[in-house]
């Protein structure tokens, strides 16, 4: 299919991510399934046309940039075992500072966990696996896919932040003054290691799902 299937990809992705969200389609989609179905939905729908983006950019013809060394893989493998940590000490936690946050209500700036050194994780999480991909990657298509990515979460970044700037007032400068504090506790090391079971998770899917073996 050449670059056909590699556009078609890119468009379902980027529609899959603009449509289901707008006001009036997420409500009609809300009243028939509930908010937990939504979000269940647009989850699985986000991660099957990501798998397809990828696996698509794989099969699209072979533009070198860059050549290929074999310890560029290693970037990525431990890149991602990081952005993985990240994400497990991020979800489900207070941070009303970016998206994806829970009962922000309670945030507390003194003891901001993960968010006093990473303000927007999960863009950050993103950041790390797109830019890290990049390396091992040097072909027209993977460079343009990764790079996308990459560019949107940092670019997220900043527009996150000076929206919340005016919705948070007098509030940013207050909660945004989180000292970067290592706390050990139970909790944060379940996490950790959910997010390592995580990573190790997706290494072992990559091969079957993304039809390209992770392993260095």
């Amino acid at each position: 299919m050449g670059w056909l299937e590699y556009i078609l990809a890119f468009a379902a992705f980027f529609a899959t991510h603009a449509i289901p969200v707008r006001p009036p389609v997420k409500a009609r989609i809300v009243a028939r399934i509930g908010a937990r179905g939504f979000s269940l939905a647009y989850s699985a729908l986000s991660v099957a046309v990501l798998a397809w983006l990828i696996g698509a950019a794989g099969r699209a013809p072979y533009v070198e940039i860059w050549p290929r060394a074999p310890w560029q893989s290693w970037v990525p493998f431990g890149a991602n075992a990081l952005a993985a940590v990240i994400i497990a000490l991020a979800v489900a936690r207070p941070n009303p500072l970016s998206f994806g946050g829970a009962r922000n209500a309670e945030f507390d700036p003194n003891h901001a966990g993960i968010v006093g050194w990473v303000r927007h994780p999960l863009l950050a999480a993103i950041a790390l696996w797109a830019g890290a991909h990049l390396l091992p990657n040097g072909d027209l298509a993977h460079v343009i896919l990764f790079g996308t990515f990459l560019g949107f979460a940092l670019l997220g970044m900043k527009m996150i932040d000076r929206r919340k700037r005016r919705q948070l007032g007098g509030d940013w400068a207050r909660l945004a003054d989180t000292p970067r504090r290592v706390k050990i506790t139970p909790g944060g090391l379940v996490r950790a290691v959910a997010g390592l079971a995580l990573w190790w998770g997706l290494m072992l899917l990559h091969g079957p799902v993304i039809g390209f073996s992770p392993w260095p």
